[in-house]
């Protein structure tokens, strides 16, 4: 059994009900919900826009939503979208091979679940370039 596998029947054993509430049954909202309450609601705007967009990449987009963060999934993540700070949304992208520069960092800390991290404080922030690292991630995802 692989780390995620393990991982999910850990999360499925501490915490009943979870599991099936984050697939369908409302959980994922109130996640989501959770994440861009109170001093970052201001956020919710950035994280609306970047689904909008990459939900226009194909229907097998997955949308997980965690306690803290947001995974993009396809056949495996390509991106994580969190809110870090109250004026701040991390968008972690999974780009191998690909030399950091300008604002798109590498990853460092904030993920080893991907390699690079941009930082979005505005919703014109998700901008053509960012939905070109997007979309390359999700075309090798």
């Amino acid at each position: 059994m692989g780390h995620g596998y393990a991982n999910l029947v850990a999360h499925a054993t501490l915490n009943p009900g979870v599991i099936g509430a984050a697939a369908g049954a409302g959980g994922g909202d109130d996640l989501v919900s959770a994440q861009y309450g109170g001093g970052e609601a201001g956020l919710k705007p950035i994280y609306d826009r970047i689904v909008d967009q990459v939900r226009a990449f194909g229907g097998d987009v997955e949308f997980s939503p965690k306690k803290t963060c947001v995974s993009l999934r396809r056949s495996k993540q390509f991106a994580l979208i969190q809110p870090s700070t109250a004026t701040r949304v991390d968008l972690g992208i999974q780009l191998k091979g690909v030399p950091p520069a300008g604002r798109l960092e590498a990853s460092g800390s904030f993920s080893s679940m991907v390699s690079h991290r941009v930082r979005l404080e505005k919703p014109t922030d998700v901008d053509a370039e960012l939905i070109g690292w997007l979309k390359r991630a999700y075309d090798t995802a």
